[in-house]
């Protein structure tokens, strides 16, 4: 009998082992989580993107499984044993042996590839390129029992949800809620980039109001724009240069008050997205959307004698392509410009596809940035719409379009560095063609609309000069002729011309039999021909022609904008052989990769479309990308923490189920509102949670990746400055118009070309915000430099984060943190109370109580300086030069004050 009983047990515990071996077998292995990352890191540099070795690719599915070189797919669905890919990983023959010359796969990853084949090798997807799906909220059990009890509830929001899940699973506890004053610092420095007003602070404190009433205040004022505006302008490569080594002006400031003013008015993202790629394309576009389209103007222009003006107009179609995706998609697409993307599912020729929907634009990498919107004065702009309404009242919308465009931004127009076949002329390398007598060139292909006028943007230097226009050559038919005397300024002016209604070659020629040859005579830069205005048959035509010229001749502010090529100027793009521009290939067409979502063929073929693919709901990446970004911007770490990329080789998500639910909230409950997301975030108790940390917890969670306490981050560049000139008093509240050039040290500026000079700025425009100081792209403002803030020459993503020496060395030196600790220092002097002034200056700068033990260092420090500064008369003038009459108790508290702007208290977001 017990035999019997033996033998039964001994076969019902085979049998469970043999069903969990079983049932561990039969496990299916996913591809986008255990499969692709060991492809990425161990096989794909030589058989991906770029390196196809033995004709074996991993990169797309149909390359994976498709014939090798050897005749055979070196995965074949099902049969592992008989797959190539599992015998060279078992090879001990270091010829045969894959990975070749690298270690060999763990046992353990040989087990996964195996498994995944002969459970069929299905072939899955990253999840950034699947769409969001619907996202349940996690549910709590309990929901207050994990809180100490002397701390409020965790739970403000369902963000909360969903990270207490996370912490759950980890055995941590989230910290309690952080102290009021602190949280209203961290609050508004999130949201404004500044820190609370004094009678704010009171308010919350005192309890006159709620925390979200404190959110909106924040999010209502016009502080929370310019402190966005600046994350933003990071990423538009926003600056007041043009950069390379000539490195000149640019005037493209209304780009940057554009961005604070949607920022302020919670212009929708996917609005905010479509008027900076394709705000000219929309529909009767307003000023401020055509200047939303200097996002893309803010690429670099190379006014360098002897550049190649093409080879640098297509790196600008290129660094927009490279960004809008970096921007929008989180995709690193720059290396598909050469060859197929090495770990991401695009190809060499998508990038082509997409370069396309950006080369058709009029800007041409000339001096003068053409094309520029007129910013007309109010007496200009009445003159402009004089024109505009005889146009609308005895012309067709296309008209009133074509001449509201041209007297906008002047465009189309054939530029001179496009001109060929000179003879006694030469382009002289800053954007016009220099004329001799005799002089002659050719303009290809043109287009002159049937026009009875061609107009001419030229300076003349003599009188009497003679210009033929002929078309085709030198034989052709003369079409019009004409005499223009000297002009010292550039000028537009209107000459008749015969009516053709063909593309042809225009032939230009220049005669003055007065002056001597090989002598300058005029310089031209354009040559424009555009619809005749309508009623010329109507009294009162011939002063509105004038009014039209005049307004042609008017100076105004500008900026640079994008503007489209008509149809009989649209370019062809072609594949770049290697990604070289000089070896051009295939002629290809706009298009988007199709791994994202689908193209609407109701969508034109072009920027406008473009955009609106980027924002489709469809599209598993822009959300994603957005909200992870903010997220970084509050946290200081994404949800994915690698934010420049959420492709394969990226960062798995911390929190993948709160990723998507909240990209599907920003689009549908928040209806692209980011004011709203940021709102949602920072009302959350993971964002209200103090930011210090136990031992234990940093060593489970060094980088606060479960988020079991709230952010602690060094402020950034823009923002330490701001603070202090804040807290100081300083600080202007000026909005808007041209960098600024605050104190910066002599000889920072070498300019080279030109006698750009800093021209340090006088009265409140040395106290201005950050956000408005002059960014030269070659010698950016040192202290923003130091803090780790960029030259803005290519698209930021993320600023790395340093920590050192010189930057104490700045907020120690500076002349704007000398000046500002000294503001605080007498806006807060006590006679004959040190102990209060130094309380005061304190509790002032940090929101913080002081302690006795930090009063006592602080005290120390000042009757140390004070003896100094008292044992010497000149010390505290020399220290203290922009005050009259400083003294020695004021040079010492100066320091003390400087001290305080140098502790952590006050650099840091706690």
């Amino acid at each position: 009998m017990n035999l019997v009983k033996h033998v039964l047990l001994w076969g019902v515990l085979s049998t469970a082992l043999l069903l969990g071996f079983s049932c561990q077998d039969s496990k299916r292995v996913d591809f986008s989580t255990q499969i692709k990352p060991i492809l990425n890191n161990k096989c794909i540099t030589c058989h991906g993107g770029v390196k196809k070795n033995g004709g074996f690719s991993l990169l797309f599915e149909e390359e994976a499984f498709a014939k090798t070189e050897s005749g055979q797919p070196a995965i074949i669905r099902g049969n592992a044993s008989g797959s190539e890919l599992i015998k060279r990983l078992h090879e001990d023959d270091p010829e045969l042996q894959m990975p070749y010359e690298k270690p060999k796969l763990s046992n353990e990853e040989i087990d996964l590839l195996t498994r995944w084949i002969d459970q069929g090798a299905e072939w899955g997807e990253h999840w950034a390129y699947s769409l969001p799906a619907e996202v349940d909220v996690p549910s709590i059990a309990n929901e207050a029992s994990f809180v100490p009890e002397s701390s409020p509830s965790f739970l403000k929001n369902d963000i909360d949800r969903f990270i207490w899940a996370r912490l759950e699973s980890e055995a941590l506890e989230p910290n309690p809620q952080a102290e009021k004053n602190i949280i209203a610092r961290r609050l508004a420095l999130d949201i404004t980039g500044l820190p609370p007003s004094q009678e704010l602070l009171q308010d919350f404190e005192n309890e006159r109001f709620t925390y979200e009433t404190l959110v909106d205040t924040l999010l209502a004022q016009k502080t929370y724009g310019e402190k966005w505006a600046t994350w933003w302008l990071d990423l538009a490569r926003y600056a007041d240069s043009k950069g390379y080594e000539k490195d000149m002006g640019r005037s493209i400031w209304k780009y940057r008050d554009w961005v604070i003013d949607a920022f302020n008015t919670d212009l929708a993202y996917d609005q905010f997205t479509m008027e900076q790629l394709a705000g000219d394309l929309l529909p009767e576009p307003s000023a401020d959307q055509l200047i939303a389209t200097a996002f893309h103007r803010n690429t670099m222009n190379n006014d360098e004698g002897g550049t190649d003006d093409e080879e640098y107009r297509i790196a600008t179609v290129i660094d927009r392509t490279n960004t809008t995706f970096e921007v929008w998609q989180s995709t690193t697409i720059g290396c598909v410009q050469c060859h197929g993307h090495p770990y991401d599912p695009f190809k060499h020729e998508d990038y082509y596809r997409l370069m396309a929907f950006f080369n058709n634009t009029r800007d041409e990498d000339t001096p003068s940035e053409s094309p520029v919107l007129k910013l007309y004065a109010n007496e200009q702009q009445k003159t402009v719409d004089q024109v505009l309404d005889w146009v609308g009242q005895y012309g067709n919308e296309e008209q009133h379009k074509i001449y509201k465009d041209f007297l906008q931004f002047t465009e189309p127009v054939y530029k001179s560095h496009f001109f060929k076949e000179f003879q006694n002329s030469v382009y002289d390398d800053h954007a016009s063609v220099v004329f001799w007598d005799d002089g002659n060139l050719i303009i290809e292909d043109a287009y002159t609309n049937n026009s009875s006028y061609v107009y001419l943007n030229y300076r003349s230097h003599y009188n009497g000069t003679k210009v033929t226009i002929r078309e085709k050559d030198a034989n052709g038919p003369v079409l019009a002729q004409f005499t223009i005397n000297k002009a010292s300024e550039n000028t537009t002016a209107q000459f008749a011309l015969k009516n053709i209604d063909r593309k042809t070659d225009i032939y230009i020629e220049t005669q003055n039999d007065a002056v001597a040859p090989e002598v300058n005579i005029l310089n031209l830069y354009w040559v424009g021909f555009i619809q005749d205005m309508p009623g010329m048959e109507r009294s009162g035509w011939s002063k509105i022609n004038s009014a039209f010229i005049k307004a042609l001749n008017t100076t105004a502010e500008t900026v640079p904008i994008l503007a489209e090529n008509p149809e009989y100027m649209r370019r062809t793009t072609q594949l770049f052989d290697r990604g070289s521009w000089l070896t051009q290939t295939d002629t290809v067409q706009p298009g988007t990769p199709e791994t994202l979502n689908a193209w609407n063929p109701d969508w034109p073929e072009n920027r406008l479309g473009l955009s609106k693919w980027i924002v489709d709901k469809r599209n598993p990446l822009t959300a994603r990308t957005l909200v992870n970004r903010v997220w970084h911007q509050i946290f200081g770490r994404g949800l994915v923490a690698t934010i420049e990329d959420i492709g394969s080789q990226s960062e798995p998500p911390s929190h993948p189920a709160l990723l998507d639910w909240l990209a599907l909230r920003f689009m549908n409950e928040h209806q692209w509102s980011v004011k709203n997301l940021i709102k949602e975030i920072v009302s959350s108790g993971t964002y209200r949670q103090r930011s210090e940390g136990t031992p234990e917890a940093y060593q489970i969670d060094p980088e606060n990746e479960l988020y079991a306490r709230g952010p602690r981050i060094r402020l950034g560049a823009e923002q330490i400055r701001d603070q202090a000139l804040a807290v100081s008093g300083l600080l202007s509240t000026k909005m808007y118009g041209p960098g600024v050039m605050p104190p910066q040290p002599d000889g920072v500026w070498k300019t080279v070309y030109n006698s750009a000079q800093w021209i340090e700025s006088k009265g409140e425009d040395r106290y201005r915000r950050g956000i408005y100081t002059y960014l030269k792209r070659t010698s950016p403002y040192p202290s923003f430099l130091t803090f780790d803030a960029g030259s803005r020459e290519v698209c930021t993503i993320r600023r790395t984060i340093t920590n050192t020496p010189l930057q104490a060395l700045v907020t120690l030196n500076d002349p704007v943190y000398i000046e500002a600790s000294y503001q605080l220092a007498k806006n807060n002097y006590i006679l004959d109370n040190i102990d209060l002034s130094i309380t005061k200056s304190y509790e002032k700068a940090t929101l913080k109580k002081i302690t006795p033990t930090r009063l006592k260092v602080l005290k120390e420090l000042y009757q140390n300086s004070l003896q100094e500064f008292s044992k010497n008369n000149e010390a505290p003038k020399v220290f203290l030069s922009f005050e009259k009459q400083p003294t020695p108790e004021l040079g010492a508290l100066t320091l003390v004050a400087n001290a305080i702007m140098n502790l952590d208290e006050f650099l840091t977001k706690a």
